[in-house]
């Protein structure tokens, strides 16, 4: 008699958008399940105190469980989320950041502001194919990796991509399968601007002509710009000489457009990042003749929108590609006067370099996953009354709340989440810190 899948009864998701359970005393983390199910799974990996597992069976669903849009939904890795209810995706987001904040940082969060939401489907304007020759598959696979695996999956369109792209996963196999050395071909960055979208190959061997002339057939076919990309991501290029060299970008709240490479780091999702601009001049509220930092601000994201209300804003980035950028963003957008930008390395401030920057009335910090920890130990003296954090990691947010409130005097006014990439567990999230 064949032995019956243990059964549990999810009581909510954790950061990675696993259901949790408690079965025997142990933590039970079940992809697929869905807060207040009751389901049969099956474990993977039992540890001594909690194990992982995949769902087998739903018996008691949840109000808010979907059907999945995607019909490569539970094999392809990119994204996790797309059995549940969109407001159930953001609540649970919303409560891994309130979770991280009180646990990690010890952090009172104030007022906890409504979510930000967008477009569901289509929004990846940016994103990095993985590309394999697998014979025994069929020759070229172009995609995302399978979950839990290095492999690519076996996918022949996505929802989270834009229309456009979805369309090419299928005719780009059959283009990496007719240039000379497909096997030394990686990965295809794709960028999508407001202007056009650029597929970037990453070559390990230089193309021969005729891969180039290929390559630019296929471009004009999909009306998209073919760029290659020999070494690292300032080694891109377009293949077609003279094409322009960068994408575009608006910000129409503000009256900006903002110039970029493909292999720049830009938003993924435009019309949140609009969103979340928008969040975050409300709560830094920048007036003229205020001083005011965007640090990690890239090509002037959130540097210009600042300098449009009149304040003036220095910028400070740790590439020095970024920053060229942003100072000529600045200038095409007629913000020079408004606006410099500095060249520094902020995992390594000090008080020193950020005396440097003169006084300030404002900071906004916008970093990596990694944090902005060297800037919080850093303010040491004339602090900036109000600070906005925005971050991609509550973890490490957390873990500078807690240095800003407990160490710095600073109160955490509030906090909330962006849906930057719907149906994955990633949580983007935008604080507010005054000081009393």
């Amino acid at each position: 008699m064949p032995l019956l899948a243990p059964v549990a009864t999810i009581e909510s998701l954790d950061h990675e958008g696993r259901g949790v359970a408690h079965v025997d005393g142990k933590v039970v983390f079940i992809e697929g399940g869905l807060p207040g199910e009751k389901v049969e799974y099956s474990s993977y990996r039992k540890r001594a105190s909690f194990e992982q597992a995949t769902m087998v069976r739903v018996i008691r669903a949840s109000a808010q469980r979907a059907d999945p849009r995607c019909k490569f939904f539970g094999m392809c890795g990119g994204c996790s989320m797309q059995h549940a209810e969109l407001g159930a995706q953001v609540a649970a987001k919303q409560r891994v950041m309130e979770d991280a904040i009180k646990r990690i940082g010890k952090v009172d969060i104030g007022s906890v502001y409504p979510a930000i939401y967008g477009p569901a489907w289509g929004y990846r304007y940016r994103g990095r194919l993985s590309v394999r020759v697998i014979p025994r598959k069929g020759g070229v696979l172009v995609g995302f990796h399978e979950k839990k695996s290095s492999y690519i999956a076996d996918i022949t369109s996505c929802e989270i991509l834009p229309v456009h792209i979805s369309a090419l996963l299928v005719p780009l196999r059959g283009l990496i399968a007719r240039l000379s050395a497909p096997d030394r071909i990686p990965q295809i960055e794709v960028a999508v601007g407001d202007d056009r979208t650029v597929l970037a190959l990453r070559n390990l061997q230089p193309f021969t002509s005729k891969d180039k002339a290929t390559l630019l057939s296929f471009g004009e076919e999909h009306a998209v710009s073919m760029w290659q990309q020999p070494g690292g991501p300032e080694t891109a290029y377009p293949l077609r000489a003279g094409e322009p060299e960068f994408l575009h970008y608006t910000l129409p709240e503000f009256d900006l457009s903002l110039k970029f490479r493909p292999t720049d780091f830009t938003q993924v999702n435009v019309h949140i990042n609009r969103l979340l601009i928008r969040r975050a001049m409300q709560l830094l509220d920048p007036q003229p003749r205020e001083r005011i930092a965007d640090l990690f601000c890239g090509l002037g994201n959130f540097t210009l929108p600042i300098a449009r209300s009149g304040a003036t804003v220095v910028g400070v980035e740790g590439s020095a590609a970024l920053v060229q950028r942003a100072v000529e963003n600045a200038a095409a957008n007629g913000l020079s006067g408004h606006s410099e930008f500095r060249l520094s390395n902020l995992f390594e401030a000090t008080p020193e370099s950020l005396r440097a920057l003169g006084p300030l009335d404002k900071i906004l910090i916008d970093p990596p996953r990694e944090g902005a920890i060297a800037v919080v130990n850093a303010l040491n003296e004339n602090l900036p009354r109000r600070i906005v954090y925005v971050s991609c990691n509550p973890a490490t947010l957390a873990r500078d709340a807690a240095v800003l409130c407990h160490e710095k005097g600073y109160v955490m006014r509030g906090a909330g989440v962006a849906n930057m990439f719907p149906h994955t567990s990633h949580v983007e999230s935008i604080a507010l810190f005054e000081l009393p």
